[in-house]
């Protein structure tokens, strides 16, 4: 009788400190993707080298262990460096591993990665769990891989893509393999004793950012979660496996009003004691003013807006579709019922000055959300803005798009005063932010503000970014500031 068959998904070990500082995030596209392998008959394991901060050594050490047949990873533009050396490491341990790699960038780059490394066999372009169940029971059976949509591989010495798989109809049974997870691992540091976890009511945005990944990848599509299967699965992440801090991965959860309202409803029902953190867009929030109660009543502590600029001109340019006022409106909905606010705005566009920096940390400033991240413009090879930014481009090395290190050189800017810009619109926002969270009357926002205040202003990207001079005293400051109002 056969041995069965194994694949390991690991994550590749790239950290670049903005991630990472608030909490440990579980591979939500990894607990689907074990799910679906499972389905197609072989054992699955979930290697999470990122999180437990493992380097190549200690990969090795795990891939000499497991032995899988299959190694699977996964990419985005700032990991795919690591994602390939993962690979290849799995290759060296044992040259029959079959290796898997997908995610946004192998899925518009692929044939850039087949001509830089020997170390792919197959790259899933997509959405992947159906793709991935497919390839995985026509190699198992020894068949034909160019009979499965959706993959992208060698053969004879060319690049073969098949014809593209359609998306799911439905995304409400996905398997999910939760088992597999080291839960430990996973803290959100901002909430004392939280267990952190992670659900997807939704796939997909229908809008037209031109920076985006998102609405390129699902190409603009968007399709939703029954909420009650949502709510069940939830309450079974808490009672099964302890989790009460849940990141909703959606791009766009609230799409859909009545649908939102509805989850929003049966969380409340159910009396989970629950925090959610989220994102959406701007124009929802103001359009949900009159159920911002539910939001919080359901246990949503923390939205993300993206408002990315303050001025119109930028807005239309990144075709954001929004009014630059909004921005300031919605957080302030959102400040009226107590839930704390993240949104940030990108620097580094080619017609930057230091006067337009000057003007974003001001209004900045004016809007006054409770958490603030200024961020370098970053041009993904397959955006739509990409060609339109194109001669600007000064920084070819995939590791640095990563939103923190600057890409573009500006028309009037050097790409260092770019960076200098960034680390003193972290310095300013905050030092003027402390006085006003330090006074605050809510306990609950006070203490997760202050916690979240330490770690930004803490955090290595921070600290370490052009030797820092005034900004490491900062953390300094905050715990004097603490300690002076009894935190």
């Amino acid at each position: 009788m056969k041995k069965q068959s194994k694949i390991l998904f690991v994550t590749p070990p790239y950290h670049c400190g903005v991630v990472e500082v608030a909490g440990r995030w579980i591979p939500l596209n990894f607990v689907y993707l074990a799910g679906a392998a499972r389905q197609a008959g072989i054992g699955a394991e979930i290697y999470d080298a990122m999180t437990k901060f493992h380097g190549y050594p200690e990969i090795e050490a795990r891939f000499r262990a497991t032995m899988a047949d299959y190694v699977a990873s996964t990419a985005i533009t700032s990991t795919i460096n690591d994602a390939i050396k993962t690979l290849e490491l799995a290759k060296r341990v044992s040259p029959a591993t079959i290796t898997l790699l997908g995610g946004v960038h192998p899925t518009f780059c692929y044939e850039e990665i087949f001509a830089s490394t020997d170390g792919v066999d197959y790259i899933i372009c997509g959405e992947g769990e159906s793709t991935t169940r497919e390839l995985i029971r026509v190699l198992e059976s020894g068949g034909d891989p160019e009979s499965v949509p959706g993959v992208a591989f060698r053969k004879d010495g060319r690049v073969v893509k098949t014809p593209k798989r359609c998306f799911m109809e439905s995304i409400d049974d996905l398997p999910a393999a939760w088992d597999l997870l080291d839960w430990p691992d996973y803290k959100y540091y901002v909430i004392s004793d939280s267990r952190l976890g992670a659900i997807s009511t939704s796939r997909g945005c229908d809008h037209d950012c031109i920076f985006c990944s998102q609405q390129k990848f699902w190409e603009k599509s968007w399709r939703a979660r029954d909420p009650l299967k949502v709510v069940d699965e939830l309450e079974h992440l808490y009672r099964t496996y302890g989790v009460n801090v849940f990141l909703i991965t959606d791009e766009y959860p609230t799409q859909n009003r009545e649908r939102w309202e509805t989850f929003l409803d049966l969380l409340i029902e159910r009396e989970l004691p629950v925090y959610l953190l989220m994102e959406t867009r701007t124009p929802d929030i103001i359009r949900d003013e009159e159920i911002m109660w539910k939001y919080r009543k359901a246990g949503v502590v923390h939205i993300y807006i993206g408002i990315e600029a303050t001025d119109q001109e930028t807005l239309d340019f990144i075709k954001k579709e929004l009014d630059v006022t909004e921005g300031k409106r919605a957080l302030d909905i959102i400040h009226s019922h107590g839930i704390i606010t993240e949104t940030s705005f990108v620097l580094g566009f080619p017609n930057e000055t230091k006067k337009s920096i000057e003007k974003t940390l001001k209004l900045a400033q004016y809007y006054n959300p409770d958490n603030a991240h200024f961020l370098a413009i970053t041009p993904w090879p397959y955006a739509d803005m990409y060609e339109e930014v194109k001669p600007y481009i000064r920084v070819h090395d995939y590791s640095r798009y990563n939103l923190i290190d600057p890409i573009i050189e500006p028309k009037k800017m050097s790409m260092l005063q770019i960076d200098v810009a960034i680390v003193d619109c972290y310095r300013k926002f905050y030092m003027k932010k402390l006085t006003e969270v330090v006074t605050m009357k809510d306990e609950f926002k006070k203490d997760y503000l202050m916690r979240a205040m330490k770690l930004i202003m803490g955090s290595s990207f921070i600290i370490k970014k052009l030797g820092m001079g005034t900004l490491g005293k900062v953390p300094a400051k905050i715990e004097e500031m603490m300690g002076k109002f009894g935190q």
